[in-house]
């Protein structure tokens, strides 16, 4: 399959679209505006890819790549802008060794990385995608503080369901 096609650019262009963010003010006009448009083009090469027919395992991997890209250009932009308790480290820290546990753990039972897209891992990301928003809008601490911890609780669920649906061959697809 031709790696040059429709889905495969909209998908790079989301690491463009990182890039950028790490070029604006956080919180700006254009951080949102290239948050938006990242995140468009994340909702949308999956589904060109499907109704043209170019999916492919380079896109799969292009996607994995290029959500890498831009998940990291927004938490550095976060973390630079922000002021984030040792609480909420140290639980996204527990959080990121379950998820490295569950990578792990998937090449061993299964001899290749597995991505598990479970309803739990798609509401987490839903919930992690509005957090920048809710940020720029200013909300009071004591709800900003509630927000992260509902977000780490399905986090939570989220990837020790994760490791459960690798470890017992159930992951969905």
């Amino acid at each position: 399959m031709n790696r040059l096609n429709a889905a495969n650019a909209i998908t790079s262009s989301r690491i463009a679209f990182a890039l950028l963010i790490l070029f604006t003010p956080a919180f700006s006009v254009p951080f949102y505006v290239f948050y938006l448009l990242g995140a468009a083009t994340d909702m949308a090469d999956g589904i060109i890819a499907r109704k043209l027919n170019q999916e492919s395992s380079f896109g799969a991997k292009l996607d994995t790549i290029a959500d890498f890209i831009f998940i990291t250009a927004v938490f550095i932009k976060i973390v630079m802008n922000v002021t984030v308790p040792a609480w909420l480290w140290i639980w996204a820290a527990i959080i990121a060794s379950i998820k490295l546990i569950n990578l792990i753990s998937g090449f061993v039972v299964c001899r290749r990385f597995v991505a598990v897209h479970s309803i739990m891992n798609k509401i987490t990301g839903g919930i992690l995608f509005c957090l920048p928003i809710f940020i720029g809008l200013k909300l009071p601490h004591q709800m900003m503080s509630g927000i992260c911890i509902i977000t780490c609780v399905i986090a939570t669920f989220a990837a020790v369901q994760e490791g459960h649906y690798i470890r017992t061959g159930k992951a969905p697809e």
